[in-house]
């Protein structure tokens, strides 16, 4: 086990409950800033894609944005894009052919830590058809380093979060970076409210909360915060409850969890009915065809 999720592990419990959150997108209004705005260019630059820029966006934003894979680890996110936009007509009309994923996803199949870290390691070690995939990871960063500033968290966060920590454990559990993490929560003031910030280097969303809860909270004292299918697979893994950020409606569902859903999970009352009701409206607004398949 590597020391990040160690951490995890050797963390105990203080209050009787447990809330993990996801950070860009459910926290914070910073995924369409960093998808659009930084994660895009570098996929198009990176990928000598300019010929399809229209459908490279599309695609990305598709994957990232508006589907069942909203919020996965940005290298798997890679390969879904680029195979994706591989298999459009428009695509292979205009004799663009994709960077080829086969050393990425060999890469994927064996790796626990889909980290930018490990992606050097890898290199390190001889595995230099990775070398695309990490100058473009070092651009992201770069990108977002510049651009990202600045973004508030969404309405009815902070009060959540301060009537959260006087009852449970929170955590950040996100396929973000660390470094990044830490400074989004330090520049609003919101890191005082998390025990532990772990991103992408800890391991996997569904690892994240198995090492931070397993036998430490009694059932249905858990709960993920989320505004991804991943955060609900991962909540569902550690058999945790999860209130979901619904992608467009952050505010509302914010508000909804301060004014209702908090005090139900606090007080045993919000698995069942309440939570299927909520996870229904949440998958109805995340379709897994793009609409270019479907139309």
């Amino acid at each position: 086990m590597n020391a990040d999720l160690q951490l995890l592990r050797e963390a105990q419990p203080r209050h009787a409950f447990f809330v993990g959150l996801d950070s860009d997108g459910c926290v914070f209004d910073t995924m369409e800033l960093k998808h659009k705005e930084c994660f895009v260019p570098k996929f198009i630059q990176h990928f000598q894609l300019q010929p399809v820029s229209k459908f490279a966006r599309e695609t990305w934003e598709f994957v990232n944005l508006y589907s069942h894979t909203r919020g996965i680890n940005r290298f798997p996110a890679l390969s879904n894009a680029l195979n994706l936009l591989a298999e459009r007509p428009q695509v292979r009309a205009r004799g663009v052919r994709p960077w080829p994923t086969d050393a990425l996803d060999e890469w994927l199949a064996r790796e626990t830590r889909l980290s930018q870290e490990t992606i050097e390691g890898e290199i390190a070690a001889g595995n230099h058809a990775l070398e695309p995939v990490l100058a473009w990871s070092r651009a992201v960063n770069q990108a977002i380093a510049e651009l990202v500033l600045g973004v508030p968290p969404f309405g009815w966060v902070r009060e959540s979060l301060q009537r959260l920590s006087e009852r449970a454990d929170l955590m950040v559990v996100s396929q973000t970076p660390a470094a990044a993490l830490a400074n989004e929560w330090a520049e609003h003031d919101l890191a005082q409210y998390p025990r532990l910030i772990a991103g992408q280097e800890y391991g996997s969303k569904t690892e994240h909360l198995r090492q931070a809860t397993a036998g430490k909270y009694a059932p249905r004292h858990v709960l993920m915060i989320g505004d991804a299918p991943g955060d609900f697979k991962a909540a569902r893994s550690n058999h945790a409850l999860f209130y979901p950020i619904v992608p467009g409606y952050e505010e509302i569902c914010w508000e909804r969890f301060a004014g209702e859903a908090l005090d139900l999970f606090l007080e045993d009352r919000y698995a069942g009915a309440y939570e299927t009701a909520l996870i229904e409206e949440f998958n109805a607004h995340l379709p897994e065809q793009p609409t270019w398949q479907t139309a």
